[in-house]
C-alpha cells in the first residue's frame, strides 16, 4: 500500500513534450522529467510503457539461461564450432535488455530518450550480425558453402551494422555537430518529419534483416534440387519467417492503436505485439540454428569455411567497438545541450505542459 501511494503519476499526450509523443497512444505517459527511481518505479505501475519493458526485460534471463548453458555443458571456448552460436545467444541477450532499459529510462528528459534509443539501435544491429555470423557457419544451403558470396558474407554483415546503427541514429536528431549541438538545436527530428524518420528507421532495420537471410529465402523457398538442405529444420525457419514478418509489419503500421487511439494505451498496442513476436521470432530462429548446428555438423566440418576468430568473436568485437563509437558520435552534442525548457517540473499537468512543450 505504501509503495502505490508513492508511485508516479501519469499523463496525457497534451501533458508532455512532443518528442515523448506515440503515434496514437493518447494516455498513461509518465512525466519527461522522471527521476532514474520513479523510472523504476514505474515497472510496478501500469503506464504506456510498462509492458514494453516487462515484454524484453523477462525474455533477457531465457536467453541468458541459453547462452550460460552453451558455455558450460557443451564447453564453447573449446569447441570453435560453437563460437557463432555463442555469439548469437549473446546477441539474443543483449537486444531485449537494452530495449528494455531504453524503455525504462527514456522518460527522464529527451536528451536521455534519445541516448538510450541510441543504444537500442546498436543493440538491434548487433543482433542482426550474430543472426549472420550463425547463419554463415550452419545455415547456408550446401550449393552456396564456401562460393564468393559465402567468403563475403559476414564482413559485408559487420559493414551492414554501421549502416543500420547510423541511420537508425541520423533518424532521431539528424547529424551530431551539423544539425544539432550544444548551442544549437537547429534539427531535422522525428517530431518534424515523422513519417520520414520512421521510414529511415524502417529502412535501417529492414535492409541488413533481408541481407542477412538472402541464403535462407533461398533454400527455404528458392531452392530445387540437389545442394538444397532441406531438412526438418526448415518448419523452424518459417516460423521465424513468418513471425519476423508480422513484427516488421506491427512495427510499420502502428495497428491497432490506430484504428481506435486512446483504446490499446495500456495494453494492445503495436509495440508491445512487437515485442512478443520479435522474441518469439527469435526464438524459433534460436531453435532452428541449434537444429541445424547439430544435425549438419558432419557435412559442414568437411565441406564448409573453417570457423575463425575473424570470421565470428572478431566480427562481433569489432561491430561493438564500431557501434559504440557511432552511438558516442551522436550522443556527445546532447550531454552539453541547452536545457529547452526542461526545467523542474510542476505537479499540476498544465503547468508541465506550458514548461516543457518547447522541446522537442
Amino acid at each position: 500500500v505504501m509503495l502505490s501511494l508513492r508511485l508516479p503519476r501519469v499523463f496525457t499526450i497534451n501533458q508532455v513534450p512532443k518528442v515523448f509523443h506515440e503515434d496514437s497512444i493518447i494516455s498513461g505517459y509518465r512525466h519527461p522529467r522522471s527521476s532514474a527511481t520513479d523510472c523504476i518505479l514505474s515497472l510496478f505501475q501500469l503506464t504506456n510503457e510498462t509492458l514494453n519493458i516487462w515484454t524484453h526485460f523477462l525474455p533477457t534471463w531465457y536467453f541468458l539461461w541459453k547462452l550460460v548453458s552453451v558455455v558450460l555443458i557443451q564447453t564453447a571456448w573449446q569447441d570453435s564450432f560453437t563460437w557463432p552460436l555463442l555469439m548469437f545467444l549473446l546477441s539474443c541477450c543483449i537486444y531485449p535488455l537494452a530495449s528494455s532499459c531504453a524503455h525504462t529510462f527514456s522518460s527522464m528528459s529527451a536528451r536521455a530518450r534519445h541516448i538510450c534509443f541510441f543504444f537500442d539501435y546498436g543493440a538491434l544491429s548487433f543482433y542482426s550480425l550474430g543472426s549472420a555470423i550463425s547463419y554463415s557457419a550452419y545455415v547456408f544451403p550446401d550449393k552456396w558453402v564456401n562460393g564468393v558470396f559465402h567468403q563475403c558474407y559476414v564482413p559485408i554483415a559487420v559493414f551492414n551494422t554501421v549502416i543500420c546503427t547510423s541511420i537508425a541514429c541520423y533518424s532521431r536528431l539528424g547529424l551530431p555537430y551539423w544539425q544539432y549541438n550544444h548551442d544549437t538545436i537547429k534539427r531535422f527530428p522525428e517530431c518534424q518529419s515523422p513519417k520520414f524518420s520512421k521510414y529511415l528507421r524502417v529502412f535501417a532495420f529492414a535492409y541488413p534483416y533481408l541481407f542477412d537471410h538472402i541464403p535462407l529465402f533461398y533454400r527455404v523457398f528458392l531452392c530445387v534440387g540437389e545442394g538444397c538442405t532441406d531438412n526438418d529444420t526448415n518448419i523452424l525457419h518459417y516460423y521465424h519467417i513468418a513471425l519476423a514478418l508480422l513484427t516488421g509489419f506491427l512495427f510499420a503500421t502502428h495497428l491497432p492503436e490506430r484504428l481506435a487511439p486512446g483504446s490499446f494505451d495500456y495494453i494492445g498496442h503495436s509495440h508491445q505485439l512487437f515485442h512478443v513476436c520479435g522474441i518469439l521470432g527469435t526464438h524459433f530462429q534460436m531453435k532452428a540454428i541449434e537444429q541445424d548446428m547439430v544435425t549438419r555438423r558432419p557435412w559442414l566440418l568437411e565441406h564448409s569455411i573453417p570457423i575463425t576468430f575473424s570470421h565470428s568473436l572478431g566480427a562481433a568485437l569489432l561491430c561493438v567497438v564500431v557501434n559504440l563509437i557511432i552511438i558516442l558520435l551522436y550522443s556527445l552534442p546532447l550531454r552539453s545541450a541547452p536545457a529547452c525548457q526542461e526545467k523542474k517540473h510542476d505537479k499540476q499537468p498544465k503547468k508541465t505542459s506550458a514548461k516543457v512543450h518547447r522541446c522537442c
